[in-house]
Protein backbone atom coordinates (compact mmCIF):
# COMPACT_ATOMS: atom_id res chain seq x y z
CA UNK A 1 0.00 0.00 0.00
CA UNK A 2 1.41 3.37 -1.01
CA UNK A 3 1.17 6.49 1.10
CA UNK A 4 1.50 8.66 -2.03
CA UNK A 5 -1.65 10.59 -2.88
CA UNK A 6 -3.68 9.66 -5.95
CA UNK A 7 -5.73 12.41 -7.54
CA UNK A 8 -8.31 11.96 -10.28
CA UNK A 9 -8.35 14.48 -13.15
CA UNK A 10 -11.48 16.59 -13.23
CA UNK A 11 -12.78 20.07 -14.02
CA UNK A 12 -10.31 21.71 -11.64
CA UNK A 13 -7.34 19.79 -13.10
CA UNK A 14 -8.22 18.27 -16.50
CA UNK A 15 -5.96 15.78 -18.26
CA UNK A 16 -6.62 14.54 -21.78
CA UNK A 17 -4.65 12.39 -24.20
CA UNK A 18 -5.18 12.23 -27.93
CA UNK A 19 -3.22 10.90 -30.87
CA UNK A 20 -1.08 13.60 -32.45
CA UNK A 21 -1.72 13.65 -36.20
CA UNK A 22 1.71 15.17 -36.77
CA UNK A 23 5.00 13.33 -37.10
CA UNK A 24 7.07 14.06 -33.97
CA UNK A 25 10.87 14.13 -34.27
CA UNK A 26 13.26 14.67 -31.34
CA UNK A 27 16.87 15.62 -32.15
CA UNK A 28 20.02 16.19 -30.12
CA UNK A 29 23.57 16.80 -31.29
CA UNK A 30 22.65 16.19 -34.92
CA UNK A 31 21.11 12.79 -34.11
CA UNK A 32 17.49 11.73 -34.33
CA UNK A 33 16.60 10.41 -30.87
CA UNK A 34 12.93 9.72 -31.65
CA UNK A 35 10.80 9.73 -34.79
CA UNK A 36 7.14 8.74 -34.65
CA UNK A 37 3.77 9.09 -36.27
CA UNK A 38 2.17 7.60 -33.16
CA UNK A 39 2.73 10.21 -30.43
CA UNK A 40 0.09 10.86 -27.80
CA UNK A 41 -0.35 14.50 -26.83
CA UNK A 42 -1.12 14.79 -23.12
CA UNK A 43 -2.70 18.06 -22.07
CA UNK A 44 -2.77 18.71 -18.34
CA UNK A 45 -4.50 21.73 -16.84
CA UNK A 46 -2.79 24.88 -18.18
CA UNK A 47 0.58 23.25 -18.96
CA UNK A 48 1.84 22.98 -22.55
CA UNK A 49 1.03 19.68 -24.29
CA UNK A 50 3.59 16.91 -23.80
CA UNK A 51 4.29 14.37 -26.54
CA UNK A 52 4.50 10.76 -25.29
CA UNK A 53 6.35 8.59 -27.81
CA UNK A 54 6.26 4.78 -28.08
CA UNK A 55 9.58 3.16 -27.13
CA UNK A 56 9.79 1.37 -30.46
CA UNK A 57 10.08 4.80 -32.12
CA UNK A 58 12.94 5.92 -29.85
CA UNK A 59 16.61 5.04 -30.40
CA UNK A 60 16.80 3.37 -26.98
CA UNK A 61 20.55 2.55 -27.16
CA UNK A 62 21.14 6.34 -27.03
CA UNK A 63 19.40 6.52 -23.64
CA UNK A 64 20.72 5.52 -20.24
CA UNK A 65 18.34 4.78 -17.36
CA UNK A 66 19.06 6.75 -14.18
CA UNK A 67 18.00 6.23 -10.59
CA UNK A 68 16.08 9.53 -10.58
CA UNK A 69 12.33 9.33 -10.00
CA UNK A 70 9.43 11.65 -9.30
CA UNK A 71 5.78 11.36 -8.34
CA UNK A 72 2.73 13.06 -9.81
CA UNK A 73 -0.49 12.52 -7.87
CA UNK A 74 -2.43 12.51 -11.18
CA UNK A 75 -0.14 10.23 -13.22
CA UNK A 76 1.95 8.16 -10.79
CA UNK A 77 5.66 7.45 -10.40
CA UNK A 78 8.00 8.49 -13.22
CA UNK A 79 11.33 6.91 -14.10
CA UNK A 80 14.03 8.78 -16.00
CA UNK A 81 16.67 8.37 -18.70
CA UNK A 82 19.61 10.56 -19.62
CA UNK A 83 20.96 11.05 -23.13
CA UNK A 84 24.77 10.82 -22.74
CA UNK A 85 25.22 12.38 -26.21
CA UNK A 86 23.96 15.69 -24.74
CA UNK A 87 26.29 15.72 -21.74
CA UNK A 88 25.19 17.29 -18.46
CA UNK A 89 22.43 19.27 -20.21
CA UNK A 90 20.64 16.03 -21.12
CA UNK A 91 20.77 14.39 -17.71
CA UNK A 92 17.31 13.04 -16.82
CA UNK A 93 16.04 14.48 -20.11
CA UNK A 94 13.47 11.74 -20.66
CA UNK A 95 10.72 10.44 -18.40
CA UNK A 96 8.28 7.58 -18.51
CA UNK A 97 5.36 6.24 -16.48
CA UNK A 98 5.75 2.47 -16.45
CA UNK A 99 2.75 1.93 -14.15
CA UNK A 100 0.60 5.06 -14.53
CA UNK A 101 -2.66 5.65 -12.73
CA UNK A 102 -5.73 4.34 -14.56
CA UNK A 103 -6.83 7.81 -15.70
CA UNK A 104 -3.72 8.11 -17.89
CA UNK A 105 -3.13 4.44 -18.75
CA UNK A 106 -2.59 5.36 -22.42
CA UNK A 107 0.88 6.80 -21.66
CA UNK A 108 2.17 3.56 -20.11
CA UNK A 109 5.77 2.88 -21.18
CA UNK A 110 5.84 5.83 -23.59
CA UNK A 111 8.66 8.38 -23.33
CA UNK A 112 8.49 12.15 -23.00
CA UNK A 113 11.35 14.62 -23.47
CA UNK A 114 12.13 17.92 -21.71
CA UNK A 115 12.32 20.51 -24.52
CA UNK A 116 15.24 22.35 -22.90
CA UNK A 117 17.33 19.16 -22.62
CA UNK A 118 17.23 18.27 -26.33
CA UNK A 119 17.86 20.45 -29.38
CA UNK A 120 14.37 20.20 -30.84
CA UNK A 121 11.00 18.49 -30.54
CA UNK A 122 9.50 19.08 -33.94
CA UNK A 123 5.90 18.46 -34.98
CA UNK A 124 5.72 17.98 -38.75
CA UNK A 125 2.16 18.34 -40.00
CA UNK A 126 0.92 15.74 -42.52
Amino acid sequence: MSDKPIKIPGPDHPITTERNQARVVVTLGGRVIADTRDALALREATYPAVQYIPREDVDMPLLERTDHSSHCPYKGDASYFSIPLGGERSRNAVWTYENPHAAVAAIKDRLAFYPDRVDKIEEIQP
